[in-house]
């Protein structure tokens, strides 16, 4: 007869392993011998051997009662199901290390090949990698919420970049993550701006991608707060007579900022 710590060893378990199957049902606890040791026989050990191989191959803990007691057709048949579980998640395994080796490549991972593109003319433009994050992770945000209308909304900064307007725009923003408030080049990016948001009313081509007032106000926050000088860029705007910046608006009733 063997004591818990000997039905254990023989088993290729730990002693917690088989209280825990105490506990589940799994294996009978046997009656105490006189000095109040539970002691356990061979079938034990064969039990135990035969949890924890079924265990131990991924059978849930649930299942492993009905096939300890099953006939060998319905052990059979319990075996084929669960292997047919384990199929299908090493399946769910292997698509999500694929979707792991997709985020080790950066934007290609959630990105749509316009966005991706765009991105690479700005690198050809010189646009540095810092500030590419930032807009990598803003035009993520934005696929998400308008996947059919991506491809449009970028073939238009694909047009925008035609302006050597916004050329400039984006050679200044690229250094921009390190200015100061005060940075006279703050100036120059609410003056190109103002210029920009002019153009585009007075053409009629104020693109509205439709998002909603929340997302709006998310995108502008994370742009608020992207650089020292970025809170000081939006109070500029504001002088020259817009608001925003995901979605530019005229504010109304102001005499600064002229069309020029």
């Amino acid at each position: 007869m063997l004591t818990i710590s000997q039905l254990a060893s023989y088993a290729g378990v730990t002693v917690d392993a088989v209280r825990h199957y105490h506990r589940l049902g799994l294996l009978p606890e046997p009656e105490r011998d006189r000095s109040g040791y539970r002691r356990y026989d061979a079938a034990a050990v064969v039990r135990l051997i035969r949890i924890h191989v079924l265990a131990g191959a991924g059978v849930p803990l649930a299942r492993v009662d009905d096939l300890l007691d099953a006939g060998p057709e319905e052990f059979a048949a319990g075996v084929r199901e669960v292997d047919q579980r384990l199929r299908a998640e090493v399946r769910r395994i292997q698509a999500t290390r694929r979707r792991l080796a997709r985020l080790a490549a950066g934007e290609h991972t959630a990105l749509p090949a316009s966005v991706v593109g765009y991105l690479d003319r700005l690198r050809d433009l010189g646009v540095e990698e810092r500030y590419l994050e930032r807009e990598r992770d803003a035009w993520i945000m934005v696929a998400a919420q308008v996947p059919d209308e991506i491809d449009d909304i970028i073939a238009g900064k694909h047009r925008d970049l035609e302006d050597p307007d916004v050329v400039r725009l984006y050679e200044l923003l690229s250094g921009a993550l390190d200015w100061t408030a005060d940075d006279p080049r703050v100036v120059e990016v609410a003056d190109v701006l103002d210029r920009i948001s002019w153009r585009a009313v007075e053409s009629g081509n104020v693109r509205d991608a439709g998002f909603d007032d929340r997302f709006v106000e998310l995108l502008d926050a994370t742009m608020s707060q992207s650089a020292p000088a970025a809170r000081r860029l939006l109070t500029l705007l504001q002088e020259r007579g817009w608001r925003g910046w995901t979605r530019v608006e005229r504010v109304p009733d102001r005499g600064a900022g002229s069309s020029p």
